[in-house]
């Protein structure tokens, strides 16, 4: 079997490459190789691979640029989303595909889930609901995994940000009303291999349905409680001295930046977990299982 996995020096798609190797022959493409902007080409490759199955985390996610880079943004999380589900239904094919928490305008005031009314209230978000769109219309077999905060060992992330940060001031500012799971890159790709070994016996047995899933840690922290559960972990695995002493929680209104983001970034896992057999881990102990691999 042969796997098409595009991003593969992203912080997801670097956990993919190994977590799939187990599944087939893992072709892994970084954006040089397989660039989403540009979608004759997309479609050329993938001609060329004829893969059995497509894992795509790529994306367009600079939230803030995409304000005034609609048209990228567009291009790479919706156009290429499309030619890649033209692709895998001309094929045969199975697609899977990230989205995100950011699908949803935050409003509500308990976890979405898959069945909730989307209303992204930024471009990016927008993006990524097209992406969907385009996924669903296309007619491949697919699956849509929405996930939220996202974090690794490696890459540019919040906690590798928050990392720097302790270790260069005494005393930080972060954000306390926008609530999420964080949610650590390797438990992404971990339970993709699962899902996908999954759905692939139930192509074969004839009783696949496409379908979103919800694909997070559970329970739920702000932005500054995570920062404080990095500190305190960083502190207690013994990591290089750290100067912080203090992190202050701010509103959102003290931190403006081009895009809106969702104050309630929480997604329900409950559907992955009957469908598939899972009992997703708790974002503090997925953080610390991180940062203990980190040192």
């Amino acid at each position: 079997m042969k796997i098409l996995l595009t991003g593969c020096n992203g912080q997801v798609g670097w956990e993919l490459a190994r977590a799939l190797l187990p599944l087939g022959d893992v072709i892994a493409a970084n954006r040089s190789q397989v660039d989403l902007s540009d979608p004759d080409g997309l479609r050329r490759i993938v001609q060329k691979v004829s893969p059995d199955v497509i894992v795509n985390p790529a994306a367009y996610t600079a939230v803030d640029k995409a304000e005034t880079d609609r048209d990228m943004a567009f291009l790479i999380n919706a156009e290429a989303s499309r030619v890649l589900a033209e692709e895998a239904a001309k094929s045969a094919a199975l697609l899977i595909h990230y989205s995100t928490d950011y699908v949803f305008d935050g409003t509500k005031n308990a976890p979405y889930t898959e069945d909730d009314a989307t209303h992204p209230v930024n471009v990016y978000g927008q993006s990524k609901l097209a992406g969907e769109q385009a996924i669903q219309a296309a007619g491949a077999d697919h699956l849509i995994l929405r996930t939220s905060w996202v974090y690794a060992a490696r890459g540019q992330n919040f906690l590798k940000t928050i990392l720097r940060l302790a270790a260069e001031r005494e005393e930080l500012a972060i954000v306390a009303d926008q609530i999420g799971s964080p949610t650590w890159a390797r438990l992404i790709a971990e339970t993709t291999a699962h899902i996908l070994r999954q759905s692939l016996l139930e192509r074969r047995q004839d009783h696949f349905n496409s379908s979103v899933y919800n694909l997070t840690s559970v329970g739920e922290t702000s932005w500054h409680g995570f920062a404080q559960a990095i500190v305190e972990i960083a502190r207690q695995q013994g990591m290089p001295a750290l100067k912080n002493r203090i992190i202050n929680p701010i509103p959102t209104t003290a931190y403006p930046a081009p895009a809106k983001r969702p104050l309630n970034s929480r997604l329900s896992t409950d559907r992955l977990e009957q469908r598939f057999g899972l009992k997703m881990p708790s974002w503090d102990a997925a953080l610390r299982l991180c940062m203990a691999d980190m040192t």
